[in-house]
């Protein structure tokens, strides 16, 4: 699986880092970041709820 975001829908709230800080960051320029674009398995459960909790729905994750 592969984070994807829209950088056009992003407002950078951090809800995503918040529910997964190893894999989203949001610096002080309010720029998000995406730390581990293929998150390990053992982080999926975590990745895909800050997916389904980004308030601007910026997020999502495809198959490869």
């Amino acid at each position: 699986m592969k984070i994807v975001v829209d950088y056009e829908a992003c407002e950078a709230n951090a809800v995503c880092m918040g529910l997964a800080p190893e894999v989203f960051e949001v610096d002080d320029q309010d720029n998000l970041w995406v730390l581990t674009p293929e998150p390990p398995a053992e982080l999926l459960d975590r990745v895909r709820h800050a997916v389904r909790s980004c308030p601007k729905a910026a997020l999502s994750l495809v198959d490869e």
